[in-house]
């Protein structure tokens, strides 16, 4: 095989693009952890659930996980969560939109989210 046809993607593997975040933008990705009963529970299968911006990436995700808490991620997995139409003092409103994050950690890692970030 020439050089030609292994770069046509048929036998090298693309190289995946690790985000290089900032520390700053590391915080404004990862909102708030999530304590839910739900969410604790996911904890037997070494998972975390995050609050996270709605704008944020997997990759990114991943990235500012292991930036801020220092643990290896092995998967990310996300969902948009649609705001509620509520009423407010009467009046209808709607709450804002928010994104979770279930981010399962590799075996031997752990996040305490009680202490904060």
């Amino acid at each position: 095989m020439s050089d030609s046809e292994q770069t046509r993607g048929r036998d090298v593997k693309a190289k995946k693009r690790v985000p290089v975040l900032s520390r700053e933008a590391m915080y404004n990705i990862i909102r708030a952890p999530v304590i839910t009963e739900k969410a604790t529970r996911t904890s037997e299968h070494n998972q975390v659930v995050f609050r996270v911006a709605l704008d944020a990436t997997k990759p990114e995700i991943k990235a500012a996980i292991e930036g801020v808490f220092g643990v290896t991620v092995k998967a990310v997995n996300t969902i948009r969560v649609k705001g509620k139409r509520k009423l407010f003092k009467g009046r209808p409103g709607r709450r804002s939109d928010y994104k979770k994050a279930m981010v399962t950690l590799a075996a031997g890692q752990s996040i305490d989210v009680t202490t904060g970030i």
